[in-house]
């Protein structure tokens, strides 16, 4: 009996060393995933534009990975924060989305890294390699584009009477028939834009009138028209805030912002898409920080993740094969099609923003436009 008994013993003991092998297992395999798991310091925009990346690529990798994704809603001064940062010899960044004149910078300052598109980035579904899914102008030294969007001025549609909507550029500087405040970034780009189209300068002609120092003080000449009914925004929550709030009658935006607060909150506005200027947005990697990101930013960039973005927000995908995959938006079942800045009847009088006269040319017109504003 005693022998039975030291048998059963001896097989529960060997039961136990089993089960306490696997859990230590299991604890190690644990601790190991943990290691290798990252936090990654994300850079965006903020509001709905970070909310569809969130829910496009963040919420999926993270899940995938086991990473955690900090969302840090400084873009507006991304350049400054990582001249910032580099300066200091502490950068916590570990990626950011930019706009591609303040990407040109950043590239030619040392404060990004240099990336090699096709072998960083996934193929499209079918082989076809990043530079030449991607559409032009995306791919540069050191940025890839994720999306399309617009600057746009939208206005409330319950401000004015329905046989006297504003439907130009032009109408935006028409104090005499669409009376109201308007709402303008505070920042010389799209604004100078606006101002030689609405001064009946073609689309496709306005980077050469710009060129000159007479085109210039003619967009200002123009601006000062409606200066003094104008209310300078410099985050993208306020415009469609004070247009909700009717306090001014029109605002210039992002259209995905305007989209979001038609769809989603029931705003009465209208986007005016003449002379709507469009560029690309995406992402730059800070110095020192590409091995970190290099996978998430493989994930985050291909096909499937931008047609899903285009659920959520009204910005095209930079990628030529996820234009097809584009359906509709993910909580109200809209069609996206129309919504989008490259729909061709929102698209006939668009400008390509131009990043290169930006990048040469930013801090003087600051200037000029900081002292125009304080005159």
């Amino acid at each position: 009996m005693y022998n039975v008994i030291k048998q059963v013993a001896g097989r529960r003991s060997m039961r136990i060393k089993r089960t306490s092998l696997a859990l230590v297992g299991l604890s190690a395999l644990a601790a190991a995933v943990s290691a290798q798991a990252e936090t990654l310091n994300i850079v965006s925009w903020g509001g709905a534009y970070s909310e569809s990346q969130q829910k496009a690529y963040h919420e999926p990798w993270m899940e995938k990975t086991g990473d955690e994704i900090v969302n840090i809603d400084r873009s507006a001064n991304g350049l400054a924060g990582l001249r910032a940062q580099s300066q200091a010899g502490n950068v916590t960044w570990d990626l950011v989305d930019m706009l591609p004149a303040d990407a040109l910078i950043a590239c030619a300052e040392g404060l990004i890294e240099p990336l090699d598109h096709d072998a960083l980035l996934a193929d499209a579904p079918d082989g076809t390699p990043p530079s030449e899914d991607f559409v032009d102008g995306a791919l540069d030294e050191c940025f890839v584009a994720s999306i399309v969007y617009s600057n746009i001025v939208a206005f409330n549609t319950e401000m004015f009477p329905e046989d006297n909507q504003p439907s130009t550029i032009a109408d935006v500087f028409d104090l005499e028939n669409f009376p109201g405040k308007r709402t303008l970034m505070r920042k010389p780009i799209n604004n100078l834009e606006w101002a030689l189209v609405a001064d009946g300068v073609a689309p496709e002609d306005v980077y050469d009138v710009l060129s000159t120092d007479e085109g210039v003080q003619r967009a200002f000449a123009k601006l000062d028209t409606i200066k003094d009914q104008v209310i300078w925004w410099q985050e993208g929550a306020q415009p469609p805030q004070l247009l909700a709030d009717q306090e001014v009658a029109f605002g210039s935006a992002y259209n995905g912002r305007i989209f979001n607060a038609m769809t989603s909150e029931g705003q009465p506005f209208e986007i005016i898409w003449d002379a709507q200027v469009f560029e690309l947005d995406g992402w730059v990697v800070p110095t020192g920080k590409l091995d970190k990101v290099k996978d998430y930013l493989h994930f985050a960039t291909d096909t499937q993740r931008l047609a899903d973005q285009a659920r959520y927000i009204s910005y095209g995908p930079a990628r030529k094969s996820s234009s097809g995959m584009v359906t509709t938006h993910a909580e109200t079942g809209i069609e996206m099609t129309p919504h989008m800045p490259t729909y061709p009847p929102n698209f006939a009088t668009a400008i390509p923003k131009n990043d290169e006269f930006w990048a040469d040319n930013i801090d003087e017109l600051s200037r000029r436009f900081d002292a125009w504003l304080a005159m």
